[in-house]
């Protein structure tokens, strides 16, 4: 078990952590035809947009409270009461996302009671969902408040009725924490069908910020995501997988409100989980493994033959949120490297099982001053580790969020086999390239040899007096 190391500082340098609130945007972004209103000041949405924008390269749905001076003294119901209000009338969403800002959670906002006086003051409106959340943004990080944020769907979404589980047979609840990519979301869609099965992902930014295009300009609300219809019907499946410990209490709310099985999984990268994985798939569908899934095993294990000589004992530095650094950790272990330097923004259940002496709840000045301490060869993180990398002279392999200097890295495929192949493809090639600009043996050059014919003049020592 890990040493779970706690901040030695008063002060972020560097920061690592992605706040709350914009992780429990995020999970609201993965419902269809769903807005997010931050309550907060204009500011504290606009940096959470820009980021989203940056990462995802779309136009991101966001509202704000606009909490100013005025309301942050005296009090902001009124701003939450009628932004819900102007959403509902206008926009007609399916759902609004309700989640606290570091502002107004300072100034003591009650977001549960702003919803019961909306819904006392205008009772029209009862058919669109209202879903509040407390994220303020200096507790916890992007994983924590994607978890609380699901947490709250299932609260205000899923009744309790455990006599209606099995009513869908062939449906699989498919919970996934923030970690997860829109292109691991698809693999793990095209994975549970092909065994004949109903996946219902919850929440699915894979379908609401993959880069479709539509035929409007602009919509006001996410385009595409989990239907409110499928979020209430979680209490009919046979079974319920759960990606990632983040998860761990809405897994326990949805188990107790609807009586559905559930099988949960750290993360789903490398080869034993994906066994787990497949297997499990196997026994809630009574049918075969495909040949094509045993080929990509195949793959992943030759992979791992290949890159043997380049990643065994390489040394290697993470930083990221709790699940996502249990994932990576597991996973470059797993093949023979070593995790030298660990760091993540907040505590989480994850973190006792890093495979590593010790890991430092930090920012990325932590990661710096530990990987440089150590060695190591190479860097896994957010874009916001470039500049580490670069002052340490090793290669940075972008994961998690934000990546915002890497086109098409928020859609890369992480988890399943051929996730699995291709990270250790890449990792192998940083280290490769970065061994042969660093270490590569400089040529020869004989000093005695004579000069080629129209080289130049002969050395020095040829010369007399100005004359050969």
């Amino acid at each position: 078990m890990a040493e779970i190391r706690r901040r030695s500082k008063a002060l972020a340098v560097n920061p690592l952590k992605t706040s709350s609130t914009t992780g429990a945007t995020l999970a609201f972004l993965g419902v269809d035809r769903a807005i997010p209103m931050l309550h907060g000041s204009q500011g504290c949405t606009a940096f959470a947009k820009v980021f989203f924008v940056r990462h995802f390269r779309e136009p991101i749905p966001l509202q704000t409270t606009a909490m100013d001076q005025a309301s942050t003294v005296l009090g902001a119901d009124d701003n939450v009461i009628q932004g819900l209000e102007t959403l509902c009338r206008k926009q007609q969403p399916s759902l609004i996302g309700l989640p606290t800002t570091g502002l107004s959670e300072t100034q003591g906002a009650d977001v549960r009671r702003n919803v019961r006086e909306f819904r006392s003051q205008h009772p029209e409106h009862d058919g669109i969902a209202i879903v509040p959340v407390d994220t303020p943004d200096y507790v916890g990080c992007l994983e924590s408040g994607f978890a609380l944020a699901v947490r709250a769907m299932i609260d205000v979404l899923v009744t309790a009725d455990r006599s209606r589980v099995g009513r869908r047979p062939k449906q699989v609840n498919v919970l996934v924490n923030a970690s997860l990519t829109p292109g691991d979301l698809e693999h793990l869609r095209e994975l549970v069908e092909s065994f004949g099965l109903r996946p219902l992902i919850f929440p699915d930014v894979g379908d609401s910020l993959d880069g479709h295009l539509i035929a409007d300009d602009f919509t006001p609300l996410t385009f595409g995501g989990t239907p409110l219809s499928e979020i209430m019907a979680l209490n009919e499946a046979a079974h319920t997988i759960v990606v990632g410990r983040s998860l761990d209490s809405a897994a326990d709310l949805l188990a107790e409100r609807s009586g559905v099985p559930d099988t949960r999984f750290d993360h789903l990268m490398g080869l034993s989980a994906n066994d787990r994985l497949i297997q499990l798939l196997a026994e809630l569908s009574a049918h075969g493994v495909a040949p094509r899934i045993e080929r990509w095993r195949a793959q992943l294990q030759d992979a791992m033959v290949d890159c043997h000589f380049m990643l065994g004992f390489a040394r290697i530095g993470i930083a990221a949120d709790p699940d996502l650094l249990l994932a990576m950790a597991e996973f470059v272990t797993g093949f023979g490297a070593e995790v030298v330097a660990a760091v993540a923004p907040d505590r989480g259940a994850s973190l006792g099982d890093v495979p590593t002496a010790a890991v430092q709840i930090g920012d990325l000045e932590d990661l710096e001053t530990l990987a440089g301490a150590a060695g190591a060869q190479l860097i896994i993180s957010n874009s916001h580790a470039a500049d580490t990398a670069e002052r340490l002279g090793v290669p940075l392999l972008r994961a998690g969020f934000p990546q915002y200097d890497l086109v098409g890295g928020h859609a890369r495929q992480w988890i399943g086999y051929r996730g699995g192949r291709q990270a250790l493809f890449d990792l192998s090639n940083l280290l490769l390239a970065h061994h042969g600009r660093h270490h590569a043996i400089a040529p020869y050059h004989a000093v005695l040899r004579a000069p080629a014919p129209g080289a130049g003049t002969c050395p020095p020592s040829q010369h007399r007096g100005g004359r050969h």
